[in-house]
């Protein structure tokens, strides 16, 4: 992540938004003899402190995180390349804005009786998202077919002591370069979530329910 503590300003209530949102990361730890990382769906709690997430049981994480275990979770905003052209200013040179947030804490095995609740609890807060869809529940599953796929995986905690944002936004431009990045960047097709990304380099404030084009990253 970025070090300029320019791009570190944003409000604690924004990293958390934004990992509430997306529901979706990199879970890393270290392992000999080289880092594991694996992508998952988790959800956060209402305060930060707790994300909780399940891994298949033939997951290297989940096989040797046998008690608590330091990793993080990297979730990823949007991002893309800024041309230098964009800012009309002499002497610029490329770079590449983004958001990027890190929850740095302790993964805790859970009680595999635990495993159904939180499962119910992550496709509730995203079926909940797809409104006015009627939300899909586990009960409209045969009880053989559910259970035979919980057997599979396992429920983990990553407690969270450290919360870490970059948002990366060409604060350390001018307003009218910053603007013009902005714009071009919207059209890009160089990134990802562009529209949101050149939303939050114009001002635009994070929210949970609204971003540039209706929803929040």
């Amino acid at each position: 992540m970025h070090p300029n503590p320019a791009f570190r300003q944003e409000p604690a209530i924004s990293n958390l938004v934004l990992c509430r949102r997306r529901g979706f990361g990199m879970l890393c730890l270290n392992a000999d003899p080289a880092p594991l990382i694996s992508h998952i769906p988790f959800i956060l709690n209402e305060t930060g402190q707790s994300a909780e997430l399940h891994l298949v049981r033939s997951n290297p994480i989940a096989r040797i995180v046998t008690e608590p275990t330091p990793a993080v979770i990297v979730v990823n905003g949007p991002d893309g390349y800024v041309s230098p052209d964009w800012y009309e200013t002499p002497d610029q040179v490329p770079t590449w804005n983004y958001v990027a947030i890190h929850l740095r804490g302790i993964l805790h095995p859970m009680n595999p009786d635990m495993l159904r609740e939180h499962l119910d609890q992550l496709s509730g807060h995203f079926e909940g998202q797809l409104a006015p869809k009627p939300p899909w529940t586990a009960d409209k599953m045969s009880d053989d077919a559910l259970e035979r796929m919980m057997r599979q995986i396992l429920p983990f905690r990553l407690e969270v002591q450290d919360v870490e944002g970059t948002w990366k936004l060409n604060q350390n431009k001018t307003e009218a370069a910053r603007a013009g990045a902005a714009e071009a960047i919207k059209l890009s097709p160089v990134g990802h979530e562009v529209e949101t990304l050149g939303f939050l380099m114009t001002g635009g404030v994070p929210s949970i329910d609204k971003g540039a084009s209706g929803t929040y990253i």
